[in-house]
């Protein structure tokens, strides 16, 4: 998965504007206790961020 791809994820389960206030406050235990946006400054695969994104939010498995 792509950063574009990820985003654009966000934008669709969080609305746009809201998607990158939630990936820079909400921290995922998922992540190592990181935000959305810290982990994927430091390197983490997107789509490993957004299997986490996506469980915090329990989305349904068709937007996984």
């Amino acid at each position: 998965m792509r950063h574009t791809e990820f985003w654009a994820r966000m934008e669709s389960a969080l609305g746009s504007g809201y998607d990158h206030v939630w990936a820079s406050t909400q921290v995922l235990r998922d992540l190592g206790g990181r935000t959305p946006q810290q982990a994927l400054d430091a390197g983490e695969d997107p789509k490993t961020v957004w299997r986490a994104v996506w469980a915090d939010l329990e989305l349904p498995d068709r937007e996984r």
